[in-house]
């Protein structure tokens, strides 16, 4: 867990504080004059109101302009992003026809595929021309084509799995496959800092919850004990079924899951076991075959492995993979298969032709360099960050490096003085984060040069030096080290 400074946390509730107070002076003049009976509800009670309301009036509106920036081209290691401007304190945003060029520190696509490809494209181009974007069906109805038999049996094969089943949406993936798994006597634990379509999903299934302290499988084997010595809650009955749910790589904090201890846990206890890939799929072990190949877990061991394909593959949708038997009852009981249009059959051919580059199916080492190459850039600008004295979460070999910001007011700064020189960051805090813990959200990929992460890494430390975001002491260059110990001698 995060041990947050005691100066800062300080600060950073102090700061909230202050955003909080004088939020609410200015709610009292506008009831006092009138403002906020501006508009005529004819009797309707407010439909936005509440703390909810308030954060985004008073918090996020102040820096909206760090967020939903349009982009004017594919997201690249550079992309177009489109400048805009407001005359209202960022209630309303207008674009501009004018261009920024940017290093693309930001997006998913650690390896590379969301910009046009010498394989893939003309494939996707091809699949367009054949079957439209749109199947405009469900799955069970006209929507399934060739293109998604294929992609089923390419994400199977590639996991080593028995059997897949493939959505037009990753977030749907958890969301509405959750509920199907499991229901009403039914036990699901989930790490504390899994993501909001597993909270969602869990929550929708109607199975009692318990939480397990982030990545501690200690603390999991603790909770699994003690529910399954207590049973359901008043009748104190066997539970039906127990899930338990891990990310590969946790997106907020880019570290992997203990698997091999989480999966050794589960088996004592005869829990299955649910595994998220979401950003570890395609990006990270040898093959690209995610957390289970980096950390020597057979695939076996995992009874349902979700993951999507938005990130590594450049695509969209997401994937369930596990036994016949499991694919085959969610496709006669999932609502997202049942119901949904199914996924777009150039993004189908993106995933496959992607899949097959990893693999060296195109006859080329492309896929082997592109793995290669992401992970060299992520230990490189991962170690150079920490040396030069930021906070940096996560573990080496993760493309996802958060930089810890803290302060509501070094959010939008950070994010705005990078900007000024061309370089684009995601900034992340409440309520994608706890309040304390806002941070920068660096994601790598293959495409990206050294000379470009050289440039990020000099810029960046000069943002982090006009901030005050260097809350480590940076380390001292070889020379220093040299010129001291030949003092000393």
């Amino acid at each position: 867990m995060i041990a947050i400074p005691y100066v800062t946390a300080l600060t950073t509730y102090f700061s909230y504080g202050l955003l909080f107070v004088f939020g609410h002076i200015r709610d009292l003049f506008r009831k006092i004059t009138g403002c906020f009976s501006s508009n005529n509800l004819q009797g309707y009670a407010p439909i936005c109101l509440g703390h909810e309301d308030f954060y985004q009036r008073r918090l996020y509106k102040r820096i909206r302009d760090c967020f939903e920036r349009p982009i004017a081209s594919a997201p690249d290691a550079w992309f177009d992003l489109v400048e805009r401007f407001s005359n209202d304190n960022n209630k309303t945003l207008k674009r501009t026809t004018r261009i920024r060029r940017c290093l693309n520190l930001g997006s998913y696509s650690y390896l590379g595929f969301a910009a046009p490809d010498e394989y893939c494209t003309p494939r996707v181009i091809d699949s367009l021309n054949k079957y439209s974007p749109s199947t405009c069906s469900s799955r069970v109805d006209g929507g399934t084509t060739v293109l998604h038999k294929e992609l089923e049996k390419h994400v199977a094969n590639f996991l080593g799995k028995q059997d897949a089943i493939v959505l037009g949406m990753g977030y749907v993936a958890n969301s509405a496959i959750l509920p199907v798994l499991i229901g009403k006597g039914g036990l699901i634990i989930s790490d504390s800092l899994n993501h909001c379509s597993i909270v969602n999903g869990a929550r929708g299934s109607g199975a009692t919850i318990r939480v397990f302290q982030h990545n501690t499988p200690s603390h999991l084997e603790e909770v699994l004990r003690e529910q399954i010595s207590e049973g359901q809650p008043r009748t104190h009955r066997p539970w039906k079924k127990i899930i338990v749910i891990v990310e590969g790589i946790y997106s907020m904090e880019g570290d992997f899951c203990k698997l091999p201890e989480i999966v050794a846990i589960c088996k004592k206890y005869k829990a299955y076991i649910y595994l998220d890939e979401a950003h570890s799929i395609g990006a990270i072990g040898k093959t690209g075959r995610g957390v289970c190949e980096l950390l020597g877990v057979d695939p076996a061991d995992v009874d349902i492995m979700m993951g999507t394909f938005t990130k590594s593959f450049g695509s969209c949708g997401g994937y369930i993979a596990g036994s016949k038997e499991l694919i085959q009852y969610l496709k006669y009981t999932c609502p997202a298969h049942l119901y949904a249009t199914s996924m777009s059959p150039p993004a189908a051919e993106q995933i496959i032709s992607a899949i097959k580059v990893i693999l060296g199916e195109d006859r080329t080492s492309r896929g082997a360099q592109k793995l290669a190459r992401v992970r060299e850039n992520s230990n490189f600008f991962r170690s150079e960050l920490q040396k030069i004295g930021f906070e940096v979460l996560g573990d080496n070999d993760s493309p996802v490096m958060p930089i810890m910001l803290y302060n509501p007011a070094k959010i939008p700064a950070f994010s705005r003085e990078c900007l000024k020189q061309n370089v684009a960051v995601v900034v992340v805090s409440f309520p994608a984060t706890p309040l304390l813990l806002a941070r920068a959200r660096i994601c790598l990929s293959a495409s990206h040069t050294k000379e470009e992460l050289l440039k990020a890494l000099e810029i960046i430390s000069q943002v982090g030096d006009l901030l005050g975001i260097k809350y480590f002491g940076a380390e001292p260059k070889k020379h220093q080290q040299e010129e001291k110990m030949m003092k000393l001698e």
